[in-house]
């Protein structure tokens, strides 16, 4: 640990407004209860249902279990700071926000890679579908997708190991990460935000083309299919798509620009990248699906 004498940071959040505090805990605790319901919903949907044994709901599960996570990692805090009269957060806490974040952000991404994969080998490769999507091969991308997580948010974490903090201990946002501990540092932190934009940056820019690259494929691919098959096809992608542009476009703004915090960044972005999309993600799949909402009224019809 290269600090020398910051032991703790002060988060400002959302505002310094009594009122507004109120109403971010408000509003924020709503959301962040609704993204847990949701996301409950589908993984203990997915779990329990025979119907949904398909690779894409595999994925779904774990992109699910990625959201609740990812905003857990940010929402809470956010809720509980909006009351707080000492909103303190220590440096060890604060990197492992830093781990968490981008832990299971990448996991989303990833995830997010995987179902686009999973749906261009479905419409381009059917009769092979089976064969390459076996259960086997999907257990081995999850895991895949943890290593990678795992690698791109250790250096991210080892990078937030080496900024030396001497003077000011303010976070001008509402949790800990790369870009608001660089305006904090006392060095030059002109290489590591290079890094930074390389590692963060370069993943998300590269994984929105990648996507969007097979999307064009599977549109192309999707002449050749009849109509009902075009359809359903068209309906699945759409969601994945949607999701997909929700997720990339904060996330790119967010890691590819110098290390400049407007309050545009924090208020709209941030909050949208790391609380909106995990909340939106389990509305967009259940309400433009019909086999996970007949498998969720089946199984909760059950219950009750």
């Amino acid at each position: 640990m290269m600090n020398s004498s910051v032991t703790e940071f002060i988060l400002l959040g959302l505002t310094q407004d009594p009122v507004k505090q109120k109403a971010v805990f408000g509003v924020f605790l709503i959301f962040y209860l609704a993204t847990l319901l949701g996301n409950f919903l589908i993984v203990v949907t997915i779990k329990t249902s025979r119907t949904l044994g398909s690779p894409m709901y595999f994925f779904l599960f774990y992109l699910s279990f990625a959201d609740a996570c990812f905003s857990t990692t940010t929402a809470p805090r956010l809720i509980v700071d909006a009351l707080a009269q000492k909103k303190t957060i220590s440096y060890n806490e604060c990197m492992i926000q830093v781990f968490a974040a981008h832990f299971f952000g990448c996991m989303e991404i990833l995830v997010l890679i995987l179902m686009a994969f999973d749906r261009y080998v479905a419409i381009c490769k059917p009769l092979r579908y089976t064969t390459i999507m076996s259960r086997h091969v999907c257990s081995v991308l999850v895991i895949l997708a943890w290593v990678g997580s795992c690698i791109h948010s250790s250096a991210q974490v080892f990078l937030a190991l080496r900024l030396p903090f001497c003077g000011p201990n303010v976070i001008d946002h509402y949790f800990c990460d790369l870009q608001p501990l660089l305006k904090l540092a006392c060095m030059d932190t002109y290489m590591i935000n290079l890094l930074v934009v390389s590692n963060s940056g370069a993943i998300c820019t590269v994984s929105f083309i990648i996507l969007l690259i097979s999307y064009v494929v599977i549109l192309y691919s999707l002449r050749n299919h009849s109509t009902e098959g075009r359809r359903k096809a068209l309906s699945t992608c759409t969601s994945h798509f949607i999701v997909v542009v929700l997720f990339f476009g904060p996330c790119i703004f967010m890691y590819t620009r110098p290390p400049t915090t407007f309050p545009i960044d924090k208020m709209i972005v941030a909050v949208f990248y790391t609380i909106g999309t995990p909340l939106l993600n389990p509305l967009i799949y259940t309400l433009r699906n019909m086999e996970v909402k007949k498998a969720m009224k089946k199984l909760w019809c059950s219950k009750v």
